[in-house]
């Protein structure tokens, strides 16, 4: 099969229009096919944005041509459902914004533009971001493009979706209890959390407020340095491969005991021989995560409510999980919520000072291949665990913790992606990234895109399943 330039690596695209072999607005027009061919299968994006990607396009075929080309300029992106993009809907994936036009682009959408970005589409997300998997009210759920009776996952399900579906080359993201990582694993991409508070989307949707983070999906660590770079307000991606000498690795294969799928287990701790293989010094380790849930689920409620417990009494129906967490803030013990403030600090502190001891922290990244859509475990490894944060316990720590961290494709079980997830100290991200980049260099990832390739086109639009 043909991976044309929609699943070439940034660096490749930006080269091919530099040379004048390739044209923005061409691959503007590919991707806007790619979207029309696939979309009905995937429900991933929610809103084509094709007169401004072509505008975005043009503008970018003439940047090259005058040598004031931004560091994306060209490169199609799609943007999560939680974003603002002047002129066009956000709906939070909820019914009581399916109408809302945006006066103003985000934070993170403007630097986006800035850089030349071309925005294909406007992708789905759970009801005001509050899953893990991608489902409301709006539509279909999000099936992910290795099996679509499988979920994407959550909550930018939508963005990990449309990229590893070939319709754009990066996705915007946000991450507030896993919500970039998690899709990332589910469908054999990376994905990055920066450092908490290292890139911020002003003037845009609030939620997780103390954990969440802006960030990218993409096909490659590569292509995630590029997008990090211009959403922290960079130069365009600082080359960082280099950068990866010996790092002390802790290498948790089960964080705080709970099961993880032996097939996902195995993928996971072979990557870490890789890792090994390259220099690192891994150390196979008992770190305590524990306490997480007793300050995540307090301060999300909290904030929650704050913003959004006006709904219980509006006239939009709510989504199941959005109504029972709204009404959950509703009976919220404000001694709880002070108790969970003061125990972030403590567990903050906690996490800095492992990386006294070591420089990336790793485990698997899900616990989980993807799962039917609709069907979360309520086992694993023959072990009875939370429908909540059984399949995906690994990624909220390290969102209390506010360190980066980066899910990273290393393999498949039973022909879904599995993915470990490394987490580096705070304001690290450079060299995290570096490290990820050097696993990967020394896996071959090619077959996760290829993959995905050919199990879509195994699909045609009017399949039940």
């Amino acid at each position: 099969m043909d991976e044309g330039p929609l699943w070439w690596p940034v660096r490749q695209l930006i080269d091919a229009y530099r040379g004048g072999s390739l044209s923005p607005v061409e691959v503007c027009e590919q991707a806007q096919e790619r979207i029309a061919q696939v979309n009905p299968l995937l429900n991933a994006v929610v809103l084509t944005t094709s007169e401004l990607a072509r505008g975005q396009a043009v503008a970018a075929e003439a940047a090259y041509r005058n040598g004031t080309a931004g560091p994306l300029a060209g490169v199609p992106v799609s943007i999560k459902d939680a974003f603002h993009i002047e002129g066009h809907v956000t709906t939070l994936g909820s019914l009581a914004h399916a109408d809302d036009v945006m006066a103003h682009d985000s934070g993170a959408v403007r630097r986006l533009r800035r850089a030349g970005a071309v925005f294909v589409g406007k992708t789905n997300v759970p009801e005001f971001c509050q899953s893990a998997t991608t489902d409301n009210l709006l539509g279909p759920d999000t099936a992910n493009p290795f099996d679509l009776r499988r979920t994407a996952g959550g909550s930018s399900g939508g963005a990990a979706s449309s990229v590893a579906a070939g319709m754009c080359t990066l996705g915007l993201g946000s991450d507030g209890g896993g919500s970039i990582r998690i899709p990332a694993s589910f469908c054999g991409l990376v994905g990055f959390k920066p450092t908490y508070g290292t890139v911020h989307d002003e003037q845009g949707f609030r939620a997780f407020s103390p954990f969440i983070s802006v960030g990218p999906l993409a096909r490659c660590v590569a292509d995630v340095r590029c997008m990090h770079a211009v959403l922290a307000d960079g130069d365009g991606g600082r080359d960082t491969s280099g950068d990866a000498a010996s790092r002390r690795v802790a290498w948790c294969a089960t964080p705080e005991g709970r099961p993880i799928d032996a097939g996902v287990g195995a993928v996971a701790a072979a990557a870490m021989e890789v890792l090994a293989s390259c220099g690192h010094d891994v150390h196979p380790v008992d770190l305590d995560l524990g306490g997480w849930e007793e300050i995540f689920g307090p301060l999300v409620l909290a904030d929650e409510g704050e913003r959004r417990g006006h709904l219980l009494d509006g006239p939009h129906e709510l989504t199941w999980y959005c109504r029972r967490s709204l009404e959950a803030a509703d009976r919220l013990d404000p001694v709880a919520v002070l108790t969970a403030r003061t125990a972030l600090v403590t567990y903050r502190e906690r996490v800095n000072r492992w990386f006294g001891d070591y420089d990336v922290i790793a485990t698997p990244a899900t616990a989980t291949t993807a799962f039917e859509l609709g069907c979360r475990p309520s086992a694993i490894a023959g072990e009875p665990v939370s429908k909540l944060w059984g399949a995906f316990p690994f990624a909220v720590p390290f969102n209390v913790s506010g360190h980066p961290a980066v899910v990273l494709p290393v393999g498949f079980v039973e022909g879904l992606p599995a993915a470990i997830q490394l987490v580096g100290r705070h304001g690290g991200d450079d060299e995290l990234l570096a490290v990820a980049e050097q696993l990967e260099g020394a896996l071959d990832v090619r077959p996760f895109a290829s993959s995905a390739l050919r199990a879509l086109a195994s699909y045609t639009v009017g399949d039940s399943f």
